[in-house]
């Protein structure tokens, strides 16, 4: 593979190499909020990101990754690589919110930026708010709309559909369920998930947009006012993506919500990668 990037680049250095390796393992939903992380195979994907670093070694590097893998056993071995390499930036990453990026949505991630050709570091963001109502508030309900993928949203049975009509509007969760309603599981004292069957804020950021996003019982995905879990492109729009991006209707709904929530956001990319460019600009010419 680094063989057929070099035959691409004909010779030309490499301008950016950005990267997020699998994060199952770091995850702290994965986790269950603890600070070991799961053994998963995955987790050593983080050394193939090294790998074509030094096959293909890039002016700028970026990684994004969550918060946990800064506690993976092999992670200050891959910083101190990178920093003998070239990229001395490397130790000056960060963890980061997206919602700090004009995103509609809590999200943080670890993030890396880094250089061989000068000082370089991860752009701050303008800290606006961007409500959850500013972003999907004003579309269509699903069956009075065109766009195909806002029609995609899951179907649930009647007792699943009582539990989510019970379930006060604007931030409601299960926590809010008469007890005949609530899972015994649920019912028990310091049980973790409480944004479970919950219901997004109008006025506030959404929660993190997982891989779960069409699937009220993996978090806070319920629709702020209407008794349905979020649509397919109202998780895209939370994650930023633009309103007319296509994605793959001819999949399952597991697949899509995993292409949706396993994304970063679109609008953060944008704003490090204006940086990189302005940095290359600067030392390139």
């Amino acid at each position: 593979m680094i063989k057929d990037i070099k035959k691409l680049l004909n010779g030309n250095e490499l301008s950016l190499l950005a990267g997020c390796p699998p994060c199952q393992g770091f995850s702290s939903v994965r986790r269950k909020n603890r600070k070991k992380n799961v053994k998963d195979s995955r987790n050593a994907l983080i050394d193939e990101y090294l790998r074509f670093v030094k096959g293909l070694k890039p002016k700028t590097i970026l990684l994004e990754n969550v918060p946990g893998l800064m506690n993976y056993y092999r992670f200050q071995d891959f910083i101190d690589e990178l920093i003998a390499l070239g990229y001395t930036d490397a130790e000056n990453y960060k963890i980061v919110n997206m919602k700090d990026y004009e995103i509609p949505q809590r999200r943080r991630r670890l993030t890396l930026v880094a250089s061989r050709i000068g000082r370089i570091n991860i752009i701050e963001g303008t800290k606006k708010k961007v409500t959850v109502k500013e972003i999907i508030g004003a579309l269509p309900k699903p069956k009075d709309s065109n766009d195909k993928l806002h029609q995609i949203f899951p179907k649930h049975t009647t007792k699943v559909m009582e539990k989510i009509r019970e379930i006060p509007l604007d931030g409601g969760s299960r926590t809010d369920l008469s007890k005949n309603k609530q899972l015994a599981c649920h019912q028990k004292e310091n049980v973790g998930f409480h944004d479970i069957y919950g219901r997004l804020r109008w006025d506030d950021y959404s929660t993190t947009i997982t891989g779960g996003c069409l699937n009220p019982s993996k978090g806070r995905f319920l629709h702020p006012e209407q008794h349905r879990c979020i649509s397919a492109r109202e998780a895209a729009l939370l994650q930023s993506f633009p309103a007319d991006y296509q994605f793959p209707l001819d999949v399952s709904k597991t697949s899509l919500a995993l292409m949706i929530g396993n994304s970063l956001p679109p609008n953060f990319s944008y704003v490090q990668c204006l940086n990189i460019r302005k940095h290359l600009e600067q030392h390139l010419g």
